[in-house]
């Protein structure tokens, strides 16, 4: 089933966690009509599989569907009864379903739109005093700040989640916003500062059965995200023979179900293969990635997809100029031109 037609089917994910009308709703343990702890847990259950929607399809599609279930649990918060328990882990719902919501956004590359979403979660977070909504927030708006060119607001923002991380107890989030934090200062240009903060993400995740779990929006990092953050740490320096062989290793790395994360991956390491001077396994790479892009709508990964159509155009190679017209006779009829 291609990616379009799976998006149409699973537009009921969502929906499945509608709540009856405040006259039909029942609780085990609250009063009639009032909303209880069984339609929060299918609620939550709405939100994990937008989670799941985004990382095998990318932001694009799912931005509609995240939209839908924030607005319907912001509806129940103001038009029906629930004690003051019930309340509060309905606010959190609203909080987390806006962060992903900015999430997605970012990763279809509307950046004014995931802004306004990670300013009503913060919001949120900071009303309801929950460190975690907090941290999550605070190292998406890092990622952001470091995306958009403002690395030093990257760095702050990073600095100010690990601070709150730190008393979670979980090496792997501590190591998630460490490697925010090296980002940050890769493109600030202190390259060295940026090694060493990577290499205490690298630790960190070593020691990730030490200590407290970390929360389940952190799944992600591991192995192949560091491995991807030190190839793009060296592709900065100018090191692009070393930045190909991280990279290589981030796509190894990387679990098949994060299929935006494969597609971004290959691209990236296409590109750091025609800085190096590879041009047929840059150009490879580019047509294979073509088959993560059937699956896959990301306004990330389609940036990307142009800077290397570019940098193979600038190549005399016939397989680099070979693989260019494939990327842009791709552009043009999936309409990302």
């Amino acid at each position: 089933m291609n990616r379009r037609a799976f998006m149409k089917d699973s537009a009921g994910v969502a929906a499945a966690a509608a709540i009856p009308s405040p006259a039909d709703t029942r609780t085990p343990t609250g009063p009639k009509g009032a909303v209880g702890t069984a339609h929060v847990i299918e609620l939550r259950e709405g939100l994990r599989s937008l989670y799941q929607l985004d990382d095998a399809y990318g932001g694009g599609d799912v931005r509609s569907l995240a939209r839908r279930h924030l607005k319907r649990v912001e509806r129940i918060i103001n038009t029906t009864r629930y004690p003051e328990t019930i309340g509060r882990q309905l606010q959190l719902l609203a909080g987390e379903t806006a962060e992903h919501c900015g999430w997605l956004y970012y990763d279809a590359d509307d950046q004014n739109a995931a802004r306004r979403y990670w300013g009503e979660a913060l919001t949120t977070a900071t009303v309801l005093g929950d460190d975690n909504l907090a941290i999550m927030v605070l190292a998406s708006l890092s990622m952001q700040a470091s995306y958009g060119g403002r690395p030093r607001d990257g760095l702050n923002l990073a600095r100010a989640a690990r601070d709150r991380a730190v008393r979670y107890g979980s090496p792997v989030l501590v190591s998630l916003l460490a490697s925010r934090e090296a980002r940050a200062l890769s493109l600030l240009g202190d390259t060295t500062a940026a090694k060493k903060r990577l290499a205490e993400s690298m630790q960190l995740v070593e020691r990730d059965q030490r200590g407290r779990p970390s929360p389940d929006w952190a799944a992600f990092h591991g192995h192949a995200e560091l491995d991807y953050a030190q190839g793009l740490l060296y592709t900065e320096a100018g090191h692009h023979h070393s930045a190909v062989q991280f990279l290589r290793a981030a796509l190894e790395h990387q679990d098949r179900t994060y299929g935006r994360n494969r597609a971004l991956y290959r691209l990236t390491l296409s590109r750091s293969l025609v800085q190096s001077g590879e041009a047929d396994e840059a150009a490879a790479h580019a047509v294979q990635s073509l088959e993560h892009l059937e699956e896959v709508e990301s306004g990330r990964v389609t940036r990307r997809l142009k800077e290397v159509t570019g940098l193979l155009r600038g190549v005399k190679a016939v397989s680099a100029q070979e693989a260019a017209d494939q990327l842009t006779e791709y552009t043009e009829l999936s309409g990302a031109a």
